[in-house]
């Protein structure tokens, strides 16, 4: 390959892959075409199950890997005293990891993305984008680890925040401040699955001059992409439905605007809070099903919901695919599927939810959710333990209240075994 004479000019730190910076900065490339490179219209034009298996891919240009080597490496090799082939310190940035972010970045709808270590380091990430004196409003029916942090570690350095019901955007409205300069969504609520209406309470912060911040964990961005409607920066906890296999955590932060995407960037580098190479490649093995997965998890909650709604044992099931749920019609507007997160309230007390819970075959009780595993927690002692008990009170998580993440095995199984273990309470 002969050097160009008119080698085109790229901002190196803003190219999205490694492989065409090498051969620009070497003076080999005069244009894309010399890596296998999707360009925007290209990547506009691709339905959502292909963007999951072709996005971030193609960092392998010495050997034409299919899939997204990984680099365990933690440092790079620099070709001279003022120049490296895209990446340092891995830390800073690896091949690897960048692949993930430029996956999750186009399914999401994003201008970029930083990959974390965990969900709550994502989440923590993106708090930085707010300063002491700040004051954010929250749902108050919101993960409990999330909960934990705003209420009992991010005061500690003046940080303030609101627990509202979310579901009426006159509570967000009647919330705000002078010091209000961010809104966190979570939308289904973890676990009593309650919708937030994205389009209202985005034009509400913007009214208020605070960003949105969207925890797209419940539903992926195969069924919900909160910047359609306004949002600002949305979160994921990758370990649930973008990975989809139980074997990893991790988080992520999507931005759409310049600003924000700096700003986290920033963050994420000076604190330390990326994931592993081999995590990423991980979470990107699952992004390439995710499609398939959703629908299968899809079609397995949406029988359940409809048994244990006729079950007389059971006094409620929470989830919006059922005609019955208050955010029903919302939830057709804004999803494009009403997920397989669901919990629901036994008839009596945590005696009959723990006789009911010993007795699942196929569910297993343990925490967690989005993998291809059917799981039964009781939030009360496992997800939202870190809540107060007022706080759980408050939001209506009862010790009567089951949280199910159905997975994607047949779903006729997955209705008997529950049908036969509520026979026990």
């Amino acid at each position: 390959m002969e050097r160009g004479d008119n080698v085109v000019s790229f901002d190196a730190e803003r190219l999205n892959d490694p492989c065409l910076r090498v051969l620009i900065a070497s003076g080999y490339a005069t244009s894309v075409a010399f890596v296998r490179q999707l360009d925007d219209l290209e990547l506009r034009a691709m339905k959502f199950e292909t963007k999951c298996v072709h996005v971030g891919v193609d960092k392998d240009s010495s050997y034409n890997s299919c899939i997204t080597p990984i680099y365990p490496t933690s440092t790079f090799r620099w070709v001279d005293l003022e120049t490296n082939k895209g990446f340092d310190y891995t830390r800073s940035g690896n091949p690897t990891r960048q692949g993930l972010e430029q996956s999750i970045a186009a399914l999401e709808g994003g201008i970029d993305c930083r990959a974390t270590s965990t969900g709550m380091s994502a989440i923590t990430c993106a708090m930085y984008l707010f300063k002491s004196g700040d004051h954010i409003i929250a749902g108050h029916d919101i993960y409990g680890g999330t909960f934990r942090l705003f209420s009992k570690v991010l005061p500690d350095y003046e940080l303030k925040f609101s627990f509202v019901n979310m579901s009426d955007p006159a509570n967000v409205r009647a919330a705000l401040t002078p010091q209000t300069k961010g809104i966190w969504i979570e939308t289904p609520s973890n676990p009593l699955l309650n919708l937030v209406d994205l389009s209202a309470i985005s034009a509400i912060a913007k009214e208020a001059g605070a960003i949105t911040i969207a925890d797209n964990t419940f539903l992926s961005p195969y069924l919900q992409r909160p910047f359609e409607f306004g949002v600002d920066v949305v979160v994921h906890s990758t370990t649930k439905y973008l990975n989809g296999h139980s074997d990893v955590v991790g988080g992520a932060v999507v931005t759409r605007h310049q600003a924000h995407a700096e700003r986290i960037a920033y963050v994420h580098n000076a604190l330390g809070l990326a994931c592993s190479p081999f995590d990423a490649w991980l979470v990107l093995r699952g992004i390439k099903t995710l499609g398939p997965r959703m629908e299968a998890h899809q079609r397995g909650a949406t029988a359940v919901a409809k048994m244990l709604a006729e079950h007389p044992k059971v006094e409620w099931v929470y989830y919006p695919g059922l005609p019955t749920h208050p955010h029903h019609e919302l939830a057709k507007r804004q999803q494009r599927g009403f997920g397989a997160m669901l919990s629901f309230d036994i008839k009596g007390g945590r005696a009959q939810a723990e006789k009911m819970m010993m007795q699942t075959k196929l569910f297993q009780m343990a925490e967690s959710l989005g993998g291809v595993e059917s799981l039964i927690a009781y939030p009360v002692t496992m997800s939202h333990a870190s809540m107060t008990p007022e706080a759980r009170l408050a939001a209506g998580i009862t010790e009567k209240t089951i949280r199910l993440s159905v997975g994607i095995e047949n779903p006729d199984d997955l209705v008997e075994d529950l049908r036969q273990a509520l026979e026990f309470a």
